[in-house]
């Protein structure tokens, strides 16, 4: 089960960031990576520090596992390890469907002087953050598939990592662009899963 977490582990990052990366260059000449020279101890520095890491220790946990590292007992169950296959498999599938929603508006970081348009559409119209929905249902199933205290620690800082950029960075960000549309759109759609933290609506908007 280790060597088929990795397996899946490494599918993934070469299809969210690899292949994806590669194809947005081909289409527009950019790669859509945002934030370099990030002021060090902003609130995006610290949620690209944490992401890093998320991506390091998802790595891990197979890697312990394959060296010896232990299971957590009460997770150490064979249904356990299928149900996370079956989560990382549809995180991997889920991953890449959100980000051909978001077409050529896909970036990685918030550049504050730029416009992108806003994408309501396709699994956009599900949850406000479907990337970041099947990125942590991603992790979630590796973890299960290798609940060890480090997969597991692994998937607390994503957590920890999305909610950060969602909460910190990104919306305050797509308000300030976007004004209304984006409150409007938020009041409406929730923020990683259907229907849970929607925001208030605009002032004058009728739900």
């Amino acid at each position: 089960m280790a060597v088929t977490a990795l397996v899946v582990y490494l599918v993934w990052a070469v299809l969210a960031f690899g292949l994806r990366t590669f194809l947005q260059w081909c289409r527009t000449g950019d790669t859509g990576f945002r934030g370099g020279g990030l002021g060090k101890g902003t609130v995006q520095w610290w949620a690209r520090v944490l992401f890093t890491g998320a991506l390091l220790i998802g790595a891990a946990g197979p890697i312990a596992a394959l060296a010896g590292l232990a299971a957590v007992t009460a997770l150490d169950h064979t249904a356990v390890q299928v149900a996370g296959t079956a989560l990382a498999l549809g995180g991997v599938a889920g991953t890449l469907a959100a980000q051909t929603s978001m077409g050529n508006s896909w970036r990685i970081g918030v550049e504050e002087a730029e416009r992108t348009e806003l994408v309501t559409g396709g699994a956009f119209s599900l949850a406000r953050n479907p990337i970041f929905t099947t990125m942590i249902v991603t992790a979630a199933g590796l973890a299960a598939m290798v609940p060890n205290a480090i997969a597991l620690f692994g998937l607390v800082v994503t957590v920890v990592a999305v909610q950060m950029q969602v909460r910190a960075v990104e919306e305050p960000y797509l308000l300030r662009t976007h004004g209304d549309a984006y409150a409007a759109y938020a009041a409406e759609v929730g923020r990683f899963l259907p229907g849970v933290g929607r925001l208030a609506p605009p002032q004058g908007v009728q739900r």
